[in-house]
């Protein structure tokens, strides 16, 4: 899964999407000016690729690409401070946000975050839904409800959690201390509760030491032992971004490729260094890789026309978060 420079393809993206080892595209802010724009693009996108995955990180809060023109949603962490109405209130802005992308063309958004929140991470925060692990696994339900309905799939990160660590994998790679029964207990619980209703899971680039000296996306321990094996997780396994300083452990471009492939990622993500991406796809090609069917799955589940606005659920779910204080 690559991404583009601009608004626009350019003959160098149109080249790139013709090579059959990329399933998949991600959209960035500056890939998105307006709905209006970004259906435009997703119309080129599919004019070269019919069956290509486009995603984004609309996730609300901080995190959300495409801002003019659609709704300004809260973080998750806001919406799990509402008490007995957050359920409600997380299914409902799922929903909110999966059918504004589906109305753009876009197939997913990654989300939602299933991290758990103990004030000790630079990157998640407000991002997830809680520090309390049933509470993250009964608000992930019902936000993966709200996308179920919509006709998007949900993918869960980051897998086992990258709530304790403190360093931001962007930037550095993250050590998760804690024993192995530690994190089963806290961290892992929401993900093992949701593992039968995710469709894909996206593991973070942090270190576990008691489990694997392998960060968790390149690890068979994590991912083929206890993701696959002992929760039953059939779905897709999204590598995070390899071009991160958290995948730097395991070496060049090539042997990130190599290990995510070696752990049991169905679809890679290189993004935000064109030439990274050249390399990891002359690599691909170079060892015959072999696109993962998987992927096909999470492609939109139904089309949504651009007035959406007019459906009767989209008027009661936004008064819900209106009266909530929350848009």
């Amino acid at each position: 899964m690559l991404d583009l420079a601009g608004h626009w393809l350019t003959a160098e993206d149109r080249h790139l999407l013709r090579q059959p080892e990329v399933g998949g595209l991600i959209l960035f802010a500056r890939n998105t000016e307006s709905p209006a724009q970004v259906r435009e693009l997703v119309r080129s996108i599919r004019a070269v690729r019919p069956d290509m995955l486009i995603a984004i990180d609309q996730e609300g809060g901080r995190v959300q690409r495409l801002r003019r023109e659609v709704l300004r949603l809260p973080a998750l962490g806001r919406i799990a401070g509402c008490g007995e109405q957050a359920a409600t209130l997380a299914e409902a802005a799922a929903w909110l946000m999966a059918t504004e992308m589906l109305a753009c063309g876009i197939d997913i958004s990654f989300a939602p975050v299933l991290d758990l929140d103990y004030g000790r991470s630079q990157v998640i925060g407000d991002r997830s839904l809680g520090g309390d692990p049933q509470q993250v696994a009964y608000l992930g339900r019902a936000y993966i409800g709200g996308l179920h309905q919509a006709g998007m799939a949900a993918t869960g990160k980051h897998f086992p959690g990258h709530g304790w660590a403190e360093a931001d994998s962007h930037f550095a790679l993250p050590v998760d201390e804690r024993s192995e029964a530690e994190i089963r207990r806290t961290d892992l619980q929401p993900f093992a509760e949701l593992a039968g209703l995710l469709d894909g899971i996206m593991p973070a680039h942090v270190v576990y030491p008691a489990v694997d000296t392998q960060p968790a996306g390149f690890s068979r321990r994590w991912l083929q032992d206890i993701l696959r094996a002992e929760l039953g997780f059939a779905g897709v396994i999204f590598s995070d971004d390899l071009t991160m300083a958290g995948a730097h452990a395991v070496g060049g471009m090539p042997q990130r490729v190599d290990a995510a492939l070696a752990s049991g990622c169905d679809m890679l993500l290189v993004c935000n260094d064109r030439a990274a991406a050249e390399q990891a796809l002359e690599h691909a090609q170079r060892i015959g890789m072999q696109p993962s069917v998987r992927p096909q799955a999470m492609l939109a589940r139904q089309v949504v026309s651009a007035d959406y606005k007019a459906q009767p659920r989209w008027g009661q779910a936004l008064s819900l978060l209106r009266d909530a204080g929350l848009v």
